[in-house]
């Protein structure tokens, strides 16, 4: 029995495009080309901020964080930054009774702002905030302790085969791998994809396998 569900926040919940804009932005480098060097990178199985140092070898990326808001251009996020399924997928999962968690590879500032669009969760924690990020088991037994169940009662939903399915399969979770942005696209048909208990479309489509309204 499922008693919590919990959520991947890049390209699950929200969008990453305005993020990888201002990056663009401040290393002054065309949008459409650091867009490109996202995918080249994901497409080799490397992590997507490699994509930052192929701009600017040797960066600092906290260093230039900090900069960032030392300069007022903070990492930001409002309403539209939501995929349209969100709030009605969470709601619904909420009014069934289960707890919904979130809980991604973000930073602590993300979990701040994720906090103040009063999403219809019961947690919210980034790696940022934790000091350590998926797929490190430890992100697991954060997300189990958040969601107060048992590993197998919990599910965890995600974009990214490698960082969100397998890891948390091999924590004891129940996963749902999501077909949404550049990963979930790129690597819907690879084994780890494949070995999710669910694979889904839309957050829409996890409501409907769940048999909540």
């Amino acid at each position: 029995m499922i008693r919590a569900v919990a959520f991947d926040v890049g390209e699950t919940l929200i969008r990453d495009d305005r993020g990888w804009g201002a990056w663009a932005d401040w290393l002054g480098v065309n949008r459409h080309t650091l867009s490109a060097l996202v995918g080249a990178v994901v497409a080799q199985g490397r992590d997507n901020a490699d994509a930052l140092r192929l701009v600017r070898p040797g960066i600092d990326i906290a260093a230039e964080r900090a900069a960032q808001e030392k300069a007022g251009r903070a990492e930001y996020l409002d309403e539209t930054d939501l995929y349209p399924d969100v709030r009605p997928a969470l709601t619904a999962l909420r009014s069934a009774g289960l707890r919904v968690v979130i809980a991604g590879n973000q930073t602590a500032r993300a979990a701040e702002l994720l906090r103040a669009l009063q999403l219809p969760a019961d947690a919210v924690a980034t790696s940022g905030e934790w000091g350590i990020a998926k797929p490190h088991p430890r992100f697991f037994a954060g997300v189990v302790e958040l969601a107060g169940a048992e590993p197998d009662e919990v599910l965890y939903v995600g974009d990214h085969p490698q960082n969100d399915v397998t890891p948390a399969r091999t924590a004891g979770l129940r996963t749902a791998h999501l077909r949404r942005g550049p990963l979930g696209h790129l690597w819907a048909e690879s084994e780890d994809a494949r070995s999710a208990d669910w694979r889904l479309g839309s957050l829409t489509d996890l409501v409907d396998v769940l048999g909540v309204r």
